[in-house]
């Protein structure tokens, strides 16, 4: 269990919102239910989550799976992992690929150069302190544009604001993975 209840009663607003994220995944989603003692860290939260990007050009389904799934494993969040690898076949990603994100990727054949930055780059997106080094920057930025930076860095971005929330509210995972 969490470590504070959700609130008795949801504004109405949340409710709706809680309950169309329910609907989707299918579980029930305390992250929002515990964030409505607080409506607007409700809200924002939750238009965040909103618009976080799908599929946009080469930053398909696939390489966006991976991003969360190794800020996921960085930060070590157990909802945030069995959230972000639900279903990860369905993403092209195989059970070695998926495995290797936990820790040593350059050993697996299949991950292309473009992913193998993506995932390095969300590692150090995902560290503390955060460091980039000169060479590893300018590695992400020839194999990526602008749009696609962006979107890489704010997908590991996203994911490492949930994992501390979660993490700091004691939400255990939604048992997306049973």
């Amino acid at each position: 269990m969490s470590f504070i209840p959700p609130p008795p009663k949801l504004p109405l607003l949340l409710r709706l919102g809680i309950w169309a994220s329910e609907r989707i995944t299918g579980r029930i989603m305390l992250p929002p239910r515990i964030l409505s003692w607080y409506p607007k860290a409700a809200i924002g939260s939750g238009v965040m989550e909103a618009l976080v990007a799908h599929e946009d050009g080469r930053m398909d389904k696939r390489m966006l799976n991976l991003i969360r799934m190794t800020a996921s494993y960085a930060v070590a969040c157990s909802f945030c992992v069995d959230m972000n690898s639900y279903e990860y076949r369905k993403y092209a990603i195989t059970d070695e690929e998926a495995e290797s994100l936990r820790g040593d990727i350059e050993h697996v054949a299949s991950f292309s150069e473009r992913e193998k930055l993506a995932i390095a780059y969300t590692r150090l997106v995902s560290a503390t302190p955060l460091k980039f080094h000169p060479d590893i920057v300018e590695k992400v930025k020839a194999a990526f544009n602008e749009r696609e930076f962006v979107i890489l860095v704010s997908t590991a971005a996203q994911v490492n604001f949930w994992a501390r929330l979660i993490q700091a509210l004691g939400i255990p995972p939604a048992g997306f993975g049973e």
